[in-house]
């Protein structure tokens, strides 16, 4: 059952490749419980005020994953490594929004240097971590992919594994690290 729905969701990601407009409507049913579970796990570890509920994040990021003019997924673990970095980028925005109308909009800049990341909002947590992200996706972007889907996805290291298609021992290192690199990242300041 579980193998005959992966395949579902492959032929349909591929009939959305070739720009069939049904296949993306047959595609959200097959895919919206794992997407939910996802933004749920990721939104466990926001404040318990967080304003953006699962069920938003599962929307905002499907809404920009079938609005892309080329929506070729390889596979299925591409397609849930794009609807990662769509929560991702939902939840970096929503930081940056919130942290703009806390200091009294955009007129003010964050001074990194001056922030402690144990002091941080979670807010503020999430745009640390983006830009320290970013700066190790252009160093090594498989690291980066893997603290993508942990952190922003929720995901063990077994479904990272999975999802990408390399063995857990890979991941695991992957993981320590990029973790390593951005704790060291970030306490210098960026």
């Amino acid at each position: 059952m579980v193998f005959q729905r992966m395949k579902d969701v492959t032929l349909i990601l591929q009939a959305v490749g070739r720009g069939e407009k049904q296949a993306t409507e047959e595609l959200l049913p097959l895919v919206y419980n794992e997407l939910r579970k996802l933004a749920a796990a990721r939104m466990l570890r926001e404040s318990a005020g967080h304003t953006l509920q699962p069920t938003a994040l599962v929307h905002e990021a499907w809404l920009r994953l079938i609005k892309v003019e080329d929506q070729t997924w390889q596979n299925r673990a591409h397609f849930f490594g794009a609807a990662a970095e769509a929560m991702r980028r939902i939840l970096v925005e929503h930081a940056r929004r919130k942290a703009g109308l806390k200091r009294g909009g955009r007129q003010q800049r964050l001074n990194i240097e001056d922030l402690d990341l144990a002091e941080a909002t979670p807010d503020e947590k999430i745009l640390l971590i983006n830009e320290a992200l970013e700066e190790l996706e252009r160093v090594n972007s498989e690291r980066a992919r893997v603290v993508v889907l942990k952190f922003f996805a929720g995901m063990t290291n077994n479904e990272v594994a999975e999802m990408l298609q390399v063995s857990k021992s890979t991941v695991d290192r992957h993981w320590e690290c990029a973790r390593t690199w951005l704790f060291q990242k970030i306490q210098r300041g960026l």
